[in-house]
């Protein structure tokens, strides 16, 4: 004899492609510690190689690339000599911060449980 299936009574996510966009962002390897690391204003790529000590240069290269494209950060190249680069949260990154600071509270409490 089959289970019953039962109705799920959770509401449905207002519109699921816009939550798979939002958690591909952050999911992403590195992208959280990235986000947070630029929380304060903008960095050097060296200052966040320093700031996430495990990352490698090709992977933090790559991120900061995503990241871009997806709007949430902005590079910004300064005429120094030799030339400089940083990198900054735009709007849309910043909102990205509350949920992450959601997520840290959580782990806090999921840390000190086991």
């Amino acid at each position: 004899m089959a289970l019953k299936m039962l109705k799920n009574k959770s509401p449905a996510p207002p519109e699921p492609c816009m939550l798979t966009e939002c958690m591909a962002v952050i999911s992403g390897a590195w992208a959280p510690n990235v986000i947070w690391s630029l929380r304060a204003g903008p960095r050097r790529f060296s200052e966040l190689r320093a700031d996430i000590p495990p990352i490698s240069a090709k992977v933090l290269s790559a991120r900061l690339s995503e990241l871009e494209k997806k709007g949430v950060l902005v590079r910004h190249v300064k005429r120094t000599s030799p030339p400089s680069t940083e990198y900054e949260l735009t709007p849309l990154g910043a909102e990205l911060l509350p949920a992450l600071d959601a997520i840290v509270q959580v782990g806090h409490r999921l840390k000190a449980k086991f």
